[in-house]
C-alpha cells in the first residue's frame, strides 16, 4: 500500500534473472538474432491469479507456489543444497527465462506472474509513485526507452503496473523524474 509493485522490482529474486536475462537479449540482437517482442493483453495475470486462489483454495494446498518465481527460487536452492540437486520447477523458471527471451521481454512479469498481479492490483492505491517534473522535462523519452514494464513515464502513464524500480529517474538527464507522495 504504501510503495506498490516495490517487491517486483526492488526484492523478488528473480528479478535479478530476468534483468540477466534481458542483458542477453540485448546481446542477441546486437549479434543480429530476433528476440521477442510480442505484446500480449496485461489482465491475464489477474486471471492466473484468480484461478491459482481458486484451485488452491479448493485443494488446501498453496499450488500458486508452483508458479510463482520467487517461490520457485527459493524451493529450487534448497533442492540444490539440502539435496545436491534441483526440482522440476527449475525447469519451469527456465522455461519463463525462454520466454521473456523468445517471445516477449519481461513477459512473465508483465502478463503471467500472480504475484504481479496481486501487487498491481495493490499499487494502483500505493502512496510512493514516480513524478514527472514537467518544468524540467525536455521530451527526451530516454525514460520512455528504459522502463522494462513499457510504461509512458514521458506522459505520466505509470499506473498501476509501475513497479518504482526508478530506472526512468536514473536515465533522465534533466533530473525531471523523482519519487513522490
Amino acid at each position: 500500500l504504501i510503495f506498490g509493485r516495490f517487491f517486483c522490482g526492488w526484492i523478488c529474486p528473480a528479478t535479478f534473472l530476468y534483468e540477466l536475462n534481458t542483458n542477453l537479449g540485448a546481446w542477441l540482437r546486437w549479434a543480429g538474432l530476433k528476440t521477442g517482442s510480442r505484446h500480449f493483453d496485461k489482465r491475464i495475470k489477474y486471471a492466473v491469479l484468480a484461478i491459482g486462489l481458486i484451485l488452491s483454495s479448493v485443494s488446501g494446498s498453496v499450488l500458486i507456489a508452483g508458479i510463482y518465481p520467487p517461490a520457485i527460487i527459493g524451493r529450487e536452492l534448497y533442492y540444490a543444497v539440502a539435496q545436491g540437486g534441483f526440482g522440476v520447477g527449475m525447469v519451469f523458471f527456465l522455461g519463463t527465462l525462454l520466454f521473456d527471451l523468445m517471445v516477449a521481454r519481461r513477459g512473465f512479469c508483465r502478463y503471467l506472474c500472480p504475484g504481479g498481479a496481486l501487487y498491481s492490483l495493490i499499487g494502483r492505491y500505493r502512496l510512493v509513485r514516480v513524478r514527472r517534473i514537467v518544468e524540467s522535462c525536455n521530451d527526451c523519452a530516454k525514460c520512455n526507452a528504459v522502463c522494462e514494464f513499457e510504461l509512458d513515464p514521458l506522459h505520466d502513464n505509470f499506473g498501476q503496473e509501475c513497479n518504482n524500480c526508478a530506472a526512468c529517474i536514473a536515465v533522465c538527464p534533466t533530473d525531471a523524474m523523482t519519487f513522490d507522495l
